[in-house]
């Protein structure tokens, strides 16, 4: 067996009970969601999983009750401990920075400029600031302490962005649902010449890529006034 493996492990007095999961989805079951065939990577229940050692069905008679894998294989995993490799640890926490600087990114301007901060001066303050990302927390939960700490390194303020759009007609269909995926509307009315206008509210930093969006598919025809910034 691999050494690279993630395990679930169950221990019941002198009894040591493993399987081998899929991370992701043995995090998922643990929280009741997925299928206990899903998460199992071998249909089997081992004593020492590394060392490809079963474990003996009289003992899982006598501890669980059944000698059913996937009985068995339900109950590791809820009362038990998912053991992720480092690999999988280390490419956990590489998915967490990528969400938190997006969101720093897409929320946050640069209050000199009014404009986001590029990814890479963002990620540079971050690393800069010997931040370590914790990998037991959600990004979102994370964001506003790697904010305080990235502050004396670059400049940066959250806003939100209330704009007020008109499209013409011809092209409403297409622009109406990017707008709908980018911000929130907050008011919005259809023209007797068949153009939409709508008062929006969007992150700051999403305020350019809005327009680069509306423009590519109206062909620059769009109008649009910034009514506030928050």
């Amino acid at each position: 067996m691999s050494e690279g493996m993630n395990l679930a492990k169950w221990k019941k007095g002198a009894d040591n009970f493993e399987i081998v999961v899929d991370p992701d989805k043995a995090m998922q079951f643990k929280k009741g969601i997925g299928d206990i065939r899903d998460v199992l990577v071998y249909p089997k229940i081992f004593s020492d999983a590394k060392k490809g050692m079963s474990a003996p069905e009289n003992r899982l008679k006598a501890v669980f009750g059944t000698e059913d894998t996937n009985e068995v294989a339900k109950k590791i995993i809820k009362e038990g401990e998912v053991q992720v490799t480092a690999e999988y640890r280390n490419a956990q926490v590489q998915q967490k920075k990528q969400r938190i600087l997006n969101i720093i990114q897409k929320n946050g301007v640069d209050p000199r400029t009014n404009a986001p901060h590029p990814l890479t001066r963002i990620e540079a303050a971050i690393d800069e600031a010997k931040i370590k990302i914790n990998e037991h927390k959600t990004a979102e939960e994370q964001v506003q302490e790697i904010l305080k700490k990235i502050l004396p390194i670059i400049p940066i303020k959250f806003v939100k962005k209330e704009i007020q759009l008109t499209i013409p007609a011809q092209y409403t269909g297409k622009s109406y649902q990017t707008v709908k995926q980018t911000g929130k509307i907050l008011k919005e009315s259809w023209n007797s010449d068949g153009s939409w206008t709508g008062l929006i509210e969007i992150p700051g930093g999403m305020e350019q890529e809005l327009y680069d969006k509306l423009n590519n598919i109206t062909h620059g025809t769009i109008t649009a006034e910034v009514k506030e910034v928050k």
